[in-house]
């Protein structure tokens, strides 16, 4: 029991442990949608701030969801207890299979759009591609056997590397931008786009949501392990969502806020290092 306790953490090595999936979300949830306005071309790449906005509005809803069923469930409060209890044993199943779906597209989404953002800025590692996607999975599961405040330990620094290389860059663009007069100029420009190949449709902007709604990739970590906190355990577990959420919510907001300025819109051909 006293083990038990000891591994038990705050919202610093929560952030890492329950915050990793949703916070590396918004490195690819903004290129999912942005991709499927390329039709659109040079006009597609001003919905995504609309697009965008509307993802964090059902961001803000599900936040709050999350709140509730946290206060609600301090065991843990998981799609599968919170559908078992309130909806039956079929649909706590349900919520369980397709909870082991998600979290195993969230590594291979996660791991692979990570690979791709290297091999994009070292172009030789290309025939590499698969087994860096292996090597990381790998290590990524055996840091995960080490225990909960291990794991937390050693996610931290590259957590925080990663929220602070994303916030400082969303910081110089917004201020390039509010210098300039609404008109940076990018260090490389960005690819230009090919002529408007179809016409904005309801249907269209759907597909564009629905994509960029992979930015909420594993925003219920923390309502599954409410248990892992320190006494009181659903206090921190909640600081720890809002704080997760509020990080979120700005860096999908600065992403959609600077792409139509610096004309980014297929980050597939060019990725846009050091156009800030």
């Amino acid at each position: 029991m006293e083990d038990e306790k000891s591994e038990r953490i705050g919202p610093g090595k929560g952030i890492p442990i329950f915050g990793l999936d949703a916070l590396s979300s918004a490195a690819y949830g903004p290129e999912a949608a942005m991709t499927l306005l390329i039709p659109l071309g040079m006009a597609g790449v001003v919905y995504i701030w609309p697009i965008s906005i509307s993802v964090v509005i059902l961001l803000g809803i599900v936040y709050f969801s999350y709140r509730q069923t946290i206060e609600a469930y301090p065991q843990g409060g998981g799609s599968y207890t919170v559908a078992s209890e309130n909806l039956g044993t079929g649909a706590g199943l349900l919520a369980a299979a397709s909870l082991m779906v998600d979290y195993i597209l969230t590594a291979a989404v996660g791991i692979s759009a990570g690979v791709g953002a290297l091999v994009s800025a070292v172009p030789s590692l290309q025939p590499h591609t698969l087994s860096m996607c292996l090597g990381i999975l790998a290590l990524l599961t055996f840091v995960n056997l080490r225990g909960v405040r291990e794991t937390g330990g050693i996610f931290m620094i590259p957590t925080y590397l990663f929220i602070g290389c994303l916030l400082g860059m969303i910081a110089i663009g917004v201020y390039k931008v509010i210098a300039s007069g609404g008109h940076p100029v990018p260090i490389v420009a960005a690819p230009k786009l090919m002529s408007a190949t179809a016409s904005v449709s309801t249907w269209l902007l759907l597909r564009a949501f629905a994509s960029g709604c992979t930015a909420m990739t594993g925003v219920e970590a923390v309502s599954n392990g409410v248990m892992a906190f320190k006494e009181p355990t659903y206090k921190y577990a909640r600081l720890t969502l809002t704080i997760i959420i509020a990080i979120l919510m700005v860096m999908l907001l600065g992403i959609a806020y600077l792409a139509p300025r610096y004309g980014v819109a297929d980050s597939r051909r060019r990725r846009v290092q050091g156009t800030i």
